[in-house]
């Protein structure tokens, strides 16, 4: 039993009269308490008693923690098959025992143990899965455009022109200040590192060799790639999934319109015809960025950097790099708009689909650039 304390501790006791306990509370039931009166609420002990009444009289302060105390004390004692009557509960706190009382009744949540390997197998197995099932839809997607593709090429005049120029716009042109900034640096950096170690040789003048099939042949489309499957296939996804969060999907279909021709072949068409345009300016700024270094770093001038470029040149590897461009380009507006349709109508599918758009586009597109260094090589590009 406690015995009252000073300065508005908080209390109770213990009273038995016949077959009824009667436990009178009083003091400040906070949270400061909980500490002490925990262990002392856990070991009580209905002595036999039937019926239990709660006195609330006593309290001069009752916060939540204090107040789930008293609860808990009153759902022990009735497991115990004693019936609970509290008495004398001040009007004020009735709002926030009624709270407690009926909201902390679910079970104790238990957790799952974590990182084991059975859990670790699932969730690559899950994984796996999910990949299978977006490479399946991938496919079915693709066979939609194609189709759709072939209708236009049959009755040209579906095509929507300006809704196309409008898309070359956003993916082309307004992408020029990023894709010519990174390239520009990606060519002084390629060059610094790949002069750094001819000059052991005394081999510096195929610096600018190095420049030409590294920025010609990968790193010029690939930068270009990269940055359209950020600006490009994010946008795509997140503006198709955007209308259909507010239902303007649903509504292009009830008037008739071909999803298909109004959505994605715009976009498709569009991406298709500015890559290979920004694949050439991103081979451009990277070259002058090489330039710069060379001229800087190795003393070598403009007109021995054109001649020994003229001479890097030969074998297509100009053409290597562009042919790569419409392809990328194709990939990055295919997984844009799929997973724009696949966003559902809440906000964060549509980030999630969006983001899931820009990881696959650029997965894709190294995994094509990979083929295409095979096939070449096989082919003695």
């Amino acid at each position: 039993m406690v015995t009252p304390a000073p300065d508005a501790a908080a209390w109770y006791r213990l009273e038995r009269q016949g077959g009824t306990l009667r436990v009178v509370v009083g003091g400040a039931w906070v949270r400061s308490e909980a500490r002490r009166l925990d262990p002392l609420l856990r070991a009580l002990d209905p002595m036999g008693c039937t019926r239990a009444d709660v006195d609330c009289g006593g309290l001069a302060r009752l916060d939540t923690i204090g107040a789930w105390l008293l609860l808990r004390t009153k759902r022990v004692l009735e497991h115990r098959g004693v019936t609970v009557q509290p008495i004398n509960v001040d009007p004020e706190y009735h709002a926030l025992v009624h709270t407690i009382d009926h909201e902390c009744r679910a079970p104790p949540v238990t957790l799952p143990p974590r990182h084991t390997v059975a859990m670790r197998l699932e969730r690559i197995g899950r994984g796996l899965c999910q990949a299978v099932h977006q490479g399946y839809l991938l496919i079915g997607f693709l066979g939609l455009i194609v189709f759709e593709t072939l209708a236009t090429v049959l009755r040209p005049r579906r095509l929507r022109v300006a809704a196309v120029v409008h898309q070359m716009e956003e993916t082309g042109l307004n992408a020029l200040p990023i894709v010519g900034l990174l390239s520009f640096l990606v060519g002084v950096v390629f060059a610094y590192q790949g002069a750094d170690q001819l000059r052991r040789f005394g081999a510096d003048v195929f610096t600018v060799n190095l420049l030409a099939v590294g920025v010609l042949r990968e790193l010029g489309g690939l930068m270009a790639a990269i940055i359209a499957a950020g600006r490009s296939g994010s946008a795509f996804a997140a503006e198709i999934g955007t209308m259909n969060v507010n239902e303007e999907i649903d509504a292009i279909q009830i008037g008739g319109l071909n999803l298909t021709e109004v959505l994605v072949l715009p976009r498709l068409l569009g991406i298709v015809l500015t890559l290979p345009l920004l694949t050439f300016y991103s081979n451009v700024m990277g070259l002058i960025g090489g330039a710069v270094t060379c001229y800087f770093d190795l003393g070598i001038s403009v007109p021995v950097f054109l001649h020994q470029l003229r001479g890097a040149l030969a074998g297509g590897t100009f053409w290597v790099g562009l042919i790569k461009a419409p392809v990328f380009a194709f990939v990055i507006g295919l997984v844009g708009c799929h997973q724009g349709f696949q966003a559902g109508r809440n906000a964060s599918s549509v980030g999630r689909h969006t983001t899931q758009a820009v990881v696959e586009s650029i997965f894709l597109v190294i995994v094509a650039d990979a083929v295409f260094s095979v096939l070449f090589a096989r082919l003695g590009i």
